[in-house]
């Protein structure tokens, strides 16, 4: 990081084009979960879990893809995520990121009665920071 403060800069906004990115790749989660939860697996036993995962497995395909395009775009991060290393590590780094998710549905939903859909707002706004720290650290550093 430069030391006048021009890395840092760089980072926020890096940050800012992710959020962007995460708030897509939510759209993608989100409409997944809550079709998959409706249409699909409604009065299955653990359907929630399913259609949870089904809507992770949406919103990291998204995402992986659009971080590659628009988010890590520094020369230095350019062909960094792209092997097959990369993606296994983006994608082990969300799946803790769902485990958290999946724990947090079961917490808000069966211990709290909560709506799915306002737990998943919640558990989503607690794994945006994990995802982007994460993947910047141990792919994008």
């Amino acid at each position: 990081m430069a030391k006048d403060g021009g890395g840092l800069k760089v980072l926020v906004f890096e940050f800012l084009r992710y959020a962007v990115v995460g708030g897509i790749a939510t759209v993608a989660d989100w409409g997944t979960l809550w079709i998959a939860q409706e249409l699909f697996f409604k009065d299955v036993a653990g359907g929630l879990y399913i259609s949870t995962a089904l809507g992770f497995a949406a919103g990291l395909t998204v995402n992986y893809l659009l971080s590659l395009w628009f988010v890590f775009t520094q020369t230095k991060d350019r062909g960094k995520g792209r092997s097959v290393g990369a993606f296994l590590v983006f994608g082990v780094i969300g799946l803790m990121g769902l485990g958290w998710t999946e724990l947090g549905m079961w917490i808000g939903v069966e211990l709290l009665g909560w709506h799915y859909m306002i737990v998943k707002a919640f558990m989503t706004a607690a794994v945006l920071v994990w995802n982007y720290l994460g993947r910047k650290i141990l792919i994008f550093r």
